[in-house]
């Protein structure tokens, strides 16, 4: 069985994660896989787009992972798997998983669902022949369930972006151009600006509660990445276990190659040159009364990240 340091990428989505792991993918050591926690749904049953451009189920690499990680994807009941990962998988549990008090039957019920997880984890590492999976799916309650199975083997990049530019990035209204015609999920999720600052509060202080206990943690604030990508890039890519050389030039500009990311935001589709640079549109565009409701709803929590 091939020996794999896994990577967990966390935080509340439209924090600049998307680019980070898209970068890390492309060190010769690293397989970046996108945001695993919805490929059941997405991949195995709407049948969504790789970040190859094909389909899931026409994916060459996606094919050989799913024979080597479960004899086959036919081989998984993807709904059935949906169910135990609604049983599983959910804020709700957090506190009883986080302090590793949870009861016998919720602990089960985690053994079986982080196993898929396992299986898939190992698999992607003998079909890519990388040492580093990046798995970007963020949830701070995946990353609870994960470090119930892996411990201290699991690593997690906590990237942080100001909360008033995360609202205003959940708010605008975006076709997916991963989704099939048959696929629920037509337009990326959107959040009014209240919701987007609860859940901002709620996933970031559960993953630097992760971090207190002693998961290996590294926090990378959006601001500081794209101010700096090239000496940000390279501390992340130490941290995840990479060679340390970077595929971002001198003038912040970087080459991106096709992967195999599933799901996640559109970026995952770009190839070619693209340049870091920040996007501070939401100081312009965030309406007044908005800014000012999130700025007082995360006041207590946002501090504690340096806004």
């Amino acid at each position: 069985m091939k020996r794999f340091r896994l990577l967990y990428v966390g935080g509340i989505g439209r924090s600049g994660s998307t680019l980070i792991e898209r970068l890390l993918g492309e060190l010769p050591e690293v397989c970046s896989v996108g945001e695993v926690v919805h490929m059941w749904r997405r991949s195995l049953v709407d049948d969504e787009k790789c970040g190859c451009g094909r389909p899931f189920g026409a994916c060459d690499f996606w094919r050989a992972v799913g024979v080597e990680a479960f004899g086959g994807w036919d081989r998984v009941d993807a709904h059935e798997l949906l169910a135990l990962q609604r049983g599983v998988d959910r804020t709700r549990y957090i506190p009883w998983l986080i302090c590793g008090r949870a009861p016998a039957e919720l602990a089960a019920r985690v053994e079986r669902y982080t196993d898929f997880y396992d299986r898939l984890y190992t698999a992607v590492a003998k079909v890519s022949g990388c040492s580093v999976i990046v798995d970007s799916s963020k949830h701070a309650s995946l990353a609870v369930c994960l470090r119930h199975r892996y411990g201290d083997r699991l690593r997690l990049l906590h990237v942080v972006r100001d909360p008033r530019a995360v609202a205003y990035s959940w708010g605008k209204r975006m076709v997916r151009p991963d989704a099939t015609p048959t696929s629920p999920e037509q337009e990326m999720a959107r959040y009014s600006p209240s919701r987007a600052a609860v859940q901002w509060m709620a996933q970031n202080t559960v993953l630097a509660e992760l971090a207190r206990r002693g998961t290996p943690t590294m926090r990378v604030r959006y601001e500081d990445f794209v101010a700096d990508p090239l000496r940000e890039f390279r501390a992340i890519a130490e941290f995840a276990g990479g060679s340390g050389t970077t595929p971002i030039g001198p003038d912040g500009a970087a080459l991106l190659s096709p992967g195999h990311t599933v799901s996640g935001n559109p970026l995952r589709f770009c190839t070619g040159a693209v340049e870091v640079r920040p996007d501070v549109s939401w100081r312009g565009e965030l309406r007044p009364r908005n800014r000012i409701m999130v700025s007082a709803l995360t006041f207590p929590t946002r501090r504690r990240f340096g806004y």
